[in-house]
């Protein structure tokens, strides 16, 4: 969504990088930049002006000139503004006080809500909740029947007393879905409501009546983020009609430029609370407006990565795992198809990629990222019995053609599997054993402990050195002259003194006086 403006804002900043001090020229060429990136991103007008005049102040300021590293710092204040404009901080759902609580969805016909209505009711159940999803959209064709099929996705309970179609009234509806909701002891109502092509008097009338028949707690307004600036102008007409509490941005993960997430905040005061970014239930979660900061600067977004994994893993089943990748054995073909499938449960690969720090500058490598790959793989390692796959060294030709037929691949991509798992064990043992790192657990001991002893000794030119040597080849070891007590530490010699040096007769230490002393 954000990669046209993230190309811009990136180049912008690797511009400043050589600079040890920006002038008064160079912020205003980047507050330049910064606006043509912004409207290019088909961000509203009054937010481009608004969001420059405040980088464009700040830059000017005692923060920047007066900081070590002047670039870093512009993107510091880039990245501030853009979570202020985003919203700040997270908002979060409130509840009522006594259940259920209630919660409207609103917006244009296409925008997505009966989509999102699944999403955020299979969100609120992994919450803990029990929500009931109400089919108040009797207008569009077939709407209740989709509100039906999505929920039994989701798992969540369906109140649908009408058959929809242009038959029956939503107000009757949304009414009676509180009382049923107390019945079933629902604690969350989510009220799917029919949309338009085009802001009109009848939607306006249908959803204030709706809002004034239950009195929700929530009233979310969905908007397809892909509409450019027509997002700002919905936006503002159902706040002027029906009035909201929230914004939910539908389709991230299309290819528009994103201008409505940093339009929409800023024109209706009201916040981003939910962003869906896919078509499956589970791409949908709580908008962050510095976590998308951060991805907007290229700066990723970890602390979400580390969430989709904590909610995938389960946690006896990851130690297990850590275990046997500590230990380097026991990591089997069985193993390796669960890591696979569990990380295919956190999403498409290129959106994990995506929140990795620093993806935007190999976008070109992750478009190319094929998620069939993970299947063919899959496919390979099902088609081997489970002696193989406890076992690889087994898997010879005859059964690596059985295989390959039974996957549908060819043998060479049998055989890069069990080569590269093959390589992944090495590694892992390697890892195990310290990586041949001098002083971690297995590691290799140091260089002088792998010395091999020499044939025989050279004769030093030294004759002092080549009595010494001489005397230790007769005797053994001889050990080192030792220094006087008192003197151990001087010098750092450690009490010794070096081959073939000697004190001088009748030599007392006590008698030295050192600088200092009286």
């Amino acid at each position: 969504m954000f990669e046209t403006l993230s190309d811009r804002l990136t180049s912008v900043f690797s511009s400043l990088r050589s600079k040890g001090r920006l002038s008064d020229a160079d912020i205003d060429a980047t507050c330049r930049e910064i606006r043509i990136a912004l409207l290019e991103a088909d961000v509203a007008l009054p937010v481009v002006k608004d969001f420059v005049s405040h980088v464009k102040e700040r830059a000017q300021g005692s923060e920047v000139s007066q900081a070590l590293n002047p670039a870093q710092q512009v993107v510091k204040i880039v990245n501030d503004e853009l979570v202020r404009i985003l919203g700040g901080e997270t908002r979060r759902l409130r509840y009522a006080k006594n259940p259920p609580t209630v919660i409207m969805l609103a917006g244009l016909q296409g925008a997505g809500k009966t989509t999102l209505a699944g999403k955020l009711a299979r969100w609120l159940r992994e919450q803990g909740h029990a929500p009931v999803l109400v089919a108040a959209d009797l207008q569009r064709p077939n709407a209740v029947q989709q509100l039906q099929v999505v929920g039994q996705r989701a798992q969540v309970a369906v109140y649908a007393p009408e058959p929809g179609n242009g038959v029956g009234d939503p107000v009757d509806v949304a009414r009676g879905s509180i009382d049923h909701a107390r019945r079933q002891q629902h604690d969350v109502v989510i009220i799917d409501t029919a949309g338009r092509l085009g802001i009109d008097e009848e939607l306006m009338k249908q959803a204030a009546d709706i809002r004034d028949a239950v009195s929700p707690d929530e009233v979310l307004f969905v908007v397809d983020a892909m509409i450019g600036q027509d997002a700002v102008t919905t936006a503002q007409a159902f706040m002027d009609g029906v009035g909201f509490d929230g914004v939910v941005l539908t389709k991230l993960d299309g290819d528009a430029r994103g201008g409505a997430a940093l339009s929409v905040r800023h024109i209706t005061g009201r916040p981003i609370m939910f962003a869906s970014t896919g078509e499956k239930l589970e791409d949908f979660d709580a908008f962050h407006p510095d976590r998308m900061a951060s991805r907007i600067l290229d700066m990723g977004d970890v602390l979400t990565l580390i969430e989709q994994a904590q909610r995938t893993f389960d946690e006896q089943e990851a130690a297990k795992m850590a275990g046997k990748l500590v230990s380097g054995e026991g990591f089997t073909l069985d193993d390796f198809l669960e890591q696979m499938m569990m990380v295919r449960k956190m999403g498409p690969l290129k959106n994990l990629l995506g929140m990795m720090p620093g993806m935007g500058q190999m976008r070109d490598q992750i478009n190319q990222v094929d998620e069939r790959d993970l299947d063919r793989v899959a496919a390979i390692i099902r088609s081997m019995t489970p002696a193989e796959r406890q076992e690889p060294k087994i898997i010879n030709g005859s059964r690596r053609v059985r295989i390959a037929r039974g996957s549908g691949v060819t043998v060479t991509e049998v055989n890069n599997l069990v080569v590269r798992f093959f390589d992944a064990q090495k590694m892992m043992k390697q890892v195990a054993g310290g990586m041949g790192i001098p002083g971690m657990p297995g590691g290799r001991k140091g260089k002088a402990a792998q010395k091999k002893p020499k044939k025989g000794r050279r004769v030093s030119g030294d004759p002092r050195k080549a009595a010494l040597g001489k005397a230790g080849a007769a005797g053994g070891d001889t050990e080192a002259p030792q220094l006087p007590p008192g003197l151990g530490g001087l010098g750092g010699l450690g009490g010794q003194l070096p081959p073939g040096l000697e004190l001088p007769p009748g030599f007392d230490p006590s008698k030295l006086r050192l600088p200092g002393q009286k």
